[in-house]
């Protein structure tokens, strides 16, 4: 049987959810047709396999039973690769590429889309430049901070009427991000976006709903429904705890109380951006409804969204009649496919 190797942990901030949605998968996958073989990259980047229960992956106490490994014999552990390392070396191509480079088959977006989705600032370029609807922004570079923080406070005063997000480019699960309503906390947004990214985003703040939908699939996608996240009355806006804790309050409304005409378009426009920027695999799509216009912005592409239990990717897949062993079933057969499709190419090139 061919081993699936699920890749989790990792040095990102988004460390913790990696395990709870590694554990998820794990006990996923049919193990009437596939081992599934957990390998861990601790906090300082280095490589275990591990061979205990995997519920000590959620719980944290993998390393217990975890035995440290050179990343030169990954090519031999394992078949087949499920990154769902989020964020930072797992989210933004790096892992991706070595997967290539061992030539290693994988699950989700190549290389490309990967880095591409995970800088916010450059998935807005391309979403522009292929006509899809995204929300005002500026991008600031921390090197420029230190040489003239309060002209550029100043300049963004000037852009920007209302609130602004200030966010890292890269980075996920909102980590770093900060809602500014009074120009005179913009300094402090700045500086803490800047801690974890070189290149920070300035966004509009957009006063309506945030809807979310799925995709999966490589050359013809599908698209869930779309599922709506109301944040519990403790968040200012839908950050890192209100995503992944039981007291957060948040609500998920699968499916949105919309028309059947925005529902539509909402998964047109997912469908789309998912084209433009070369995703595969599987990925969930993130939008605003803009109170009084109705209009429809992309806010992110999330390219390894989060497979925990609060996570509305698989959700979203069960309200469409898909359980979550036969998702995950099906984002491997779409990494195979990409694997072969590729390989298929390089074999026509060399006759």
């Amino acid at each position: 049987m061919r081993k699936i190797g699920v890749i989790f942990g990792g040095r990102s901030g988004e460390h913790e959810i990696s395990l709870m949605s590694a554990t998820a998968v794990l006990n996923a996958i049919d193990q009437s047709k596939y081992i599934p073989v957990p390998i861990a990259l601790d906090r300082d980047g280095e490589w275990y396999v591990f061979s205990g229960d995997f519920s000590e992956i959620e719980n944290r106490t993998w390393k217990r039973t975890a035995t440290q490994f050179s990343v030169d014999k990954l090519k031999y552990a394992i078949d087949f690769a499920f990154p769902v390392i989020h964020g930072t070396q797992g989210e933004d191509g790096v892992l991706q590429g070595l997967l290539e480079i061992l030539d290693i088959p994988y699950a989700g977006c190549g290389v490309l889309a990967s880095s591409l989705c995970m800088d916010k600032a450059m998935t807005k370029e391309v979403l522009a430049r292929n006509g899809i609807p995204t929300c005002k922004y500026k991008l600031v570079r921390t090197e420029d901070l230190n040489r003239n923080m309060p002209g550029i406070v100043r300049e963004i005063d000037r852009e920007f009427v209302g609130p602004v997000f200030v966010k890292p480019a890269n980075a996920g699960s909102s980590l770093g991000v900060s809602k500014v309503d009074d120009i005179m906390d913009m300094g402090k947004a700045l500086a803490l976006a800047g801690s974890f990214d070189r290149r920070i985003l300035v966004e509009e703040a957009i006063t309506g709903r945030e809807v979310e939908t799925a995709i999966i699939g490589n050359n013809d996608p599908l698209v869930t429904s779309v599922g709506e996240i109301t944040k519990g009355s403790a968040f200012e806006f839908y950050d890192y705890e209100a995503k992944y804790t039981d007291s957060s309050g948040t609500r998920l409304d699968i499916p949105a109380n919309l028309s059947d005409e925005t529902i539509d378009r909402i998964r047109d426009i997912a469908k789309r951006a998912y084209m433009a920027c070369d995703c595969a695999g599987f990925a969930r799509v993130d939008f605003f409804i803009e109170s009084g216009t109705g209009d429809l912005l992309i806010n992110e592409i999330n390219t390894i969204p989060g497979l925990t239990k609060y996570s509305l990717f698989p959700l979203l897949w069960e309200a469409e009649g898909i359980e979550f062993k036969d998702l995950i079933e099906k984002i491997i057969e779409y990494g195979d496919e990409r694997y072969n499709d590729k390989n298929s190419r390089q074999t026509l090139r060399r006759r």
